[in-house]
């Protein structure tokens, strides 16, 4: 392991969980571009699992709602 990667996770010990999990889905990102094989997080699955039941119980998006969305994330 290179040194700067060691000083890299030794800073890392004393920042907030959030910035910590940052780093570790670039970590992810990163190994599933090198291995061709993304793992999900146990929230990623259960995201996915709620999407599946929506659109089970034909829960779907209105085409306004889909166009807000688009407008909103547009501007940043």
């Amino acid at each position: 392991m290179i040194s700067a990667l060691k000083d890299a996770l030794k800073a890392a010990e004393s920042w907030p969980e959030e910035d910590q999990e940052a780093l570790v889905a670039a970590a992810r990102e990163i190994e599933a571009l090198r291995s061709g094989v993304y793992e999900a997080t146990s929230e990623e699955l259960a995201a996915v699992d709620c999407g599946l039941a929506d659109a089970r119980a034909g829960r779907f998006a209105s085409e306004e709602e889909v166009n807000a969305l688009k407008a909103r994330f547009r501007r940043i």
